[in-house]
């Protein structure tokens, strides 16, 4: 990964730090700073994971085998940025559970949370899928067929945090978080490998096409689910403003319609240009970076739900 790389990488930090405060003070208390740090982190983590998994399927022929070898060492970087977020959420979880400081947890509290509540073996699942993405990225072939299988073990690991929520006792709730979640982390995590992987004017002429298809597919997806797991979770329109949750996920909605609009006026106006070989790398990497950084809010307020209550 180039220093360019690691200064949005450090940029996007920024971003959720910064929403992680205005969804602290949207909740009025309701919800743990470091506890939506920590998850809004393992999240972003994850879904550019599993994005360079499925961007070498964005291009065809041997240029796909570019963009394999291209996406292969910033895969391991975000399985292992995931698979310690995910261990240090552990902890945090292990905490609050305990009614203790991070620092007090000890060895023996942390193996019973996880091996005796749902909420830690969600978690660790979740770490598990991170080590075993990351090992894939390290030590298998280079392949098509590897990335396939790193798909559905990052998709795996996402899920499994949604069984948990606050719509885990409901089954078409828990299953919208599911669909809603999978379909950000692939639009976001998608355009976020195309960042990390995509190079030159050609490269982004080949791909963009594609990922506009999947972008539209997705938000189509995450619409339709966002809405029905709002509705599941909340008992009356009152509580859109009267809860912590309901103040949150009006922000998210207004952060998403905000996103669609600029990802639609992308389509418009950024594809055709690219396609013609009349956008520049330089223009393409600004137009993904502004986009991301509305992603990266967007992200961390659906963290900010998950453990608001």
């Amino acid at each position: 990964m180039s220093r360019s790389h690691w200064r949005d990488a450090g940029g996007g930090l920024l971003v959720v730090a910064v929403t992680v405060l205005a969804a602290w003070a949207l909740a009025r208390g309701q919800l743990s700073p470091s506890g939506t740090a920590v998850r809004a982190v393992a999240d972003c983590a994850a879904a550019v994971t599993l994005g360079l998994a499925v961007v070498p399927f964005l291009d065809a022929g041997r240029h796909r085998a570019e963009l394999v070898g291209a996406a292969s060492a910033p895969l391991a970087v975000g399985a292992a940025v995931w698979l310690l977020a995910e261990l240090v959420r552990l902890i945090v979880a292990t905490a609050q559970a305990a009614s203790l400081s991070v620092g007090s947890v000890g060895v023996s509290t942390y193996a019973q949370f996880v091996l005796h509540t749902a909420v830690g073996r969600a978690g660790a699942l979740s770490a598990l899928a991170a080590a075993v993405a990351c090992a894939m990225a390290v030590a298998a072939p280079r392949t098509p067929p590897v990335a396939v299988a790193v798909i559905g073990v990052v998709a795996t690991g996402m899920v499994a945090h949604t069984l948990t929520g606050h719509l885990a006792d409901s089954p078409l709730g828990g299953l919208s978080v599911a669909a809603h979640a999978l379909a950000a982390a692939l639009w976001c995590g998608t355009l976020a490998a195309l960042l990390l992987t995509v190079r030159h004017r050609g490269q982004w002429a080949r791909v963009l096409p594609g990922f506009s298809g999947l972008a539209l597919s997705s938000v189509a997806v995450l619409v339709l689910a966002g809405v029905a797991a709002g509705l599941a979770a909340l008992d009356a329109p009152r509580d859109l403003y009267a809860t912590g949750y309901g103040r949150i996920l009006v922000a998210k909605l207004l952060v998403t319609v905000a996103l669609t609009v600029l990802a639609w006026r992308n389509r418009t106006r950024w594809l055709p240009a690219a396609r013609a070989h009349r956008a520049t790398a330089g223009l393409s990497r600004t137009r993904t970076r502004v986009e991301l950084a509305v992603m990266a809010v967007a992200l961390t307020l659906g963290a900010a739900l998950a453990v608001t209550g």
